[in-house]
C-alpha cells in the first residue's frame, strides 16, 4: 500500500506542476489574442475592413520604395453618396461603403495597401505593370458600378470616380505627390464613369480649398458616362 502511495505522489506533483504552468500559458494566449484583435482594430476601419489612414500610409510607402515604377496609386471617391444616405437611409450608406471596401480588397489583392481615408474616400497602392493598367482599371470601374444589394432585398445603384498616378509617368515615388496627382485626375473626370490616369500636367495644378483644380489632359479608361 505504501509503495502505491509512493508511486502516486510524484505523479500527482507532476500533474499539479503541469497544471500550474498551463494556466499562465492559457491566460497569456488569451491575452495575446485580445492584443492582436486590439491591434487589428487600430489598423483597420471597422466598417469596410480597409486599413486606416496611418496603417495605409506606412504600407503604401513600403510598396512604393520596394517596387517603384511597377506600382500605381489609385484614388477612389463614391459618387452621389450623400444622395444614397438621404434617400435610402444611413444603414444603406454603410452597406455601400462596406461593399466598396470588399470590392477594393478583392480587386487589389492581399499584398496591396488598400485604405479608407475618410468618409467615402479610398486609396489603393498596388503593383500594376504598365501593360495591365488599362485592363485592371476598367475592371475596377465595372466592380464599383455594380449595384449593391441590401439586407432587406433592395438594390442601390452605385458609382465611383477613379484617378490613378504612377511613378514611371510622374517621375516620383513620393506618396503625397502621387496621391495629389491621382486626386486631380479623379476630380477632372468626376462622374464620368471612367478611370483617369494622371500625367505630369496634374502635378502643376494649384490646390483650391484642399482640392486640386484644373483640367489638364488625361488618359481615360472604363465605361462611358
Amino acid at each position: 500500500m505504501d509503495s502505491v502511495l509512493r508511486v502516486q505522489a510524484p505523479i500527482g506533483q507532476r500533474a499539479l506542476l503541469l497544471t500550474a504552468v498551463a494556466l499562465p500559458l492559457t491566460a497569456w494566449a488569451v491575452h495575446a489574442v485580445a492584443l492582436h484583435k486590439q491591434l487589428a482594430a487600430t489598423r483597420h476601419d471597422p466598417l469596410t475592413g480597409l486599413l486606416r489612414r496611418d496603417a495605409y500610409t506606412a504600407r503604401a510607402r513600403r510598396l512604393l520604395a520596394r517596387h517603384g515604377d511597377t506600382t500605381a496609386v489609385v484614388m477612389v471617391d463614391a459618387d452621389h453618396f450623400k444622395q444614397i444616405n438621404d434617400t435610402a437611409g444611413h444603414p444603406a450608406g454603410d452597406a455601400v461603403l462596406a461593399a466598396f471596401g470588399a470590392r477594393l480588397t478583392a480587386w487589389a489583392g492581399p499584398r496591396a495597401a488598400a485604405g479608407r481615408l475618410g468618409g467615402d474616400e479610398f486609396a489603393v497602392v498596388l503593383q500594376l505593370d504598365a501593360d495591365r493598367r488599362e485592363q485592371r482599371l476598367e475592371q475596377l470601374v465595372r466592380m464599383l458600378h455594380t449595384p449593391v444589394t441590401l439586407d432587406d432585398g433592395r438594390t442601390v445603384d452605385v458609382a465611383a470616380s477613379i484617378g490613378a498616378a504612377t511613378p514611371d509617368v510622374l517621375g516620383t515615388r513620393d506618396l503625397t505627390a502621387l496621391q495629389r496627382a491621382a486626386d486631380t485626375a479623379l476630380y477632372e473626370g468626376k462622374h464620368s464613369g471612367r478611370a483617369h490616369l494622371a500625367t505630369l500636367a496634374h502635378t502643376t495644378v494649384p490646390s483650391i480649398n484642399g482640392r486640386r483644380a484644373g483640367r489638364p489632359g488625361t488618359a481615360v479608361w472604363g465605361r462611358a458616362a
